[in-house]
């Protein structure tokens, strides 16, 4: 199965070949940042997944830089990222803006809804719809970034965690098994 994914994950040369992630430059070949280690997985993944779910834009450029910073894996960093694509990117959207919106106060909430609803009722004049546009952004975007922080955050905690158990345990069955082997 590991193997499988090598298929997947980018060479180190196509990396450092690549023009949005040059600016790292040399600190993109030390040999850790490519070794398939327990702590380098775990942090990698787990960069990349925080990346994934709190940042839109430049994902993978960022997860590598973090990754470079903290001695991570630099291509399960950028493969991580992929958490949100185009089948996952609305349901965690609307998840963080709804964990969002229970998180702050009431108050603030109806003043968002409020200001949807006066942006929806003028929808026909341009001078108000743009200022009703900002209002809504606004309301909407409150909610939305509490929740991606936090469920970024949650995420990238949790997978460093299971990745760090679950090598654990996996190396462990294993010295098992070769010791059940070797036993006459």
């Amino acid at each position: 199965m590991f193997e499988r994914l090598r298929r997947f994950i980018p060479t180190r040369e196509q990396i450092v070949g690549n023009r949005w992630l040059r600016w790292l430059g040399p600190s993109l070949l030390h040999p850790r940042l490519w070794n398939f280690s327990r702590r380098g997985v775990a942090v990698g993944v787990s960069l990349g997944i925080f990346f994934g779910l709190l940042v839109p834009v430049a994902q993978i450029p960022l997860a590598v830089g973090a990754a470079v910073v903290l001695r991570a894996n630099v291509a399960v960093a950028m493969g991580s990222t992929l958490v949100t694509n185009p089948f996952t990117f609305a349901p965690i959207y609307v998840l963080a803006h709804r964990l969002g919106a229970r998180l702050l106060d009431a108050e603030e909430n109806q003043k968002a809804q409020a200001a949807l609803d006066r942006a929806a009722a003028a929808e026909n004049d341009n001078e108000k719809t743009r200022g009703k546009l900002r209002d809504r952004v606004m309301g909407v975007g409150k909610p939305l970034i509490l929740g991606l922080g936090i469920i970024a955050v949650i995420a990238g905690l949790l997978t460093y965690a299971t990745i760090m158990i679950g090598w654990r345990l996996r190396t462990a069955w294993a010295w098992r098994r070769r010791k059940r082997q070797q036993a006459p």
